[in-house]
């Protein structure tokens, strides 16, 4: 019996060392709505190095971040979501994070899905954990955003030679090596493809792991239109080009 709680309270010491490692960063852009709700989310599942980067939000982003107990960090005009990832993990990189989360501040998605994707990274199965809502039998996308996702994953497959189930997920887990080593030189939304264009070329382990992703009336208000992915698309297709 005594040996039962000694090994309990070793795992979960553990798992809480483990957690002190790992920075959870989200760009954020007027999500005075959600931002609240998806940061004590995170909070409930242990993590406590949350990185929020306000990117010139209009609203209260950056007063509510400030407050919660997260790290605030913030661009004074609007640069893009690429940009604020590039910021919040520059500053997990000097702060001794060992694994870096990226995580969407309009609540799309689940803290406990991140232990899943930190497994094989923590393992030394890969470097890099790449979400997917379409490893998973219930996945929920809307037809549309479907279609034109998995337009996405030709793309990437016809310019970079990257098979994967689903290119534009921001849910990601990169180890400290293949934070470093992924350089995120695009400031708005084609910074997807820049990341999954940067672990073929760099060679950079990488593993797909399903996630749930929860699309509500003010998720999908805040997703990606329609004419938004053909820009990105010709983006993608203009770096691939110029580079």
């Amino acid at each position: 019996m005594v040996r039962y709680f000694i090994d309990n309270f070793r795992s979960a010491f553990d798992n809480k060392m483990k957690k002190n490692n790992v920075f959870v960063v989200i760009a954020a852009y007027n999500e005075e709505r959600s931002i609240t709700r998806v940061i004590k989310g995170l909070k409930k599942h242990g993590y406590r190095n949350i990185v929020v980067v306000d990117d010139g939000s209009k609203d209260s982003t950056f007063e509510i971040i400030s407050k919660s107990g997260a790290t605030a960090l913030q661009h004074f005009i609007n640069r893009g979501q690429g940009a604020s990832l590039k910021t919040g993990i520059d500053y997990a990189l000097m702060k001794g994070a060992d694994y870096i989360v990226t995580f969407d501040a309009d609540g799309q998605h689940h803290p406990e899905d991140i232990e899943r994707l930190l497994k094989p990274v923590m393992n030394g199965e890969c470097e890099a954990a790449l979400g997917s809502r379409f490893l998973k039998k219930d996945s929920n996308t809307p037809f549309l955003r479907r279609l034109v996702l998995k337009m996405g994953v030709l793309v990437v497959w016809i310019l970079y030679g990257i098979k994967l189930t689903d290119s534009h997920n921001g849910f990601r887990v990169f180890s400290r090596t293949a934070a470093h080593r992924i350089n995120i030189t695009s400031d708005r939304m084609e910074h997807a493809s820049q990341i999954v264009e940067e672990i073929h070329s760099r060679r950079i382990p990488y593993k797909e792991v399903p996630v749930t992703i929860t699309y509500s009336d003010y998720s999908k208000q805040k997703g990606q239109r329609g004419w938004n992915s053909v820009k990105i698309g010709f983006r993608m297709l203009f770096r691939k080009l110029t580079h």
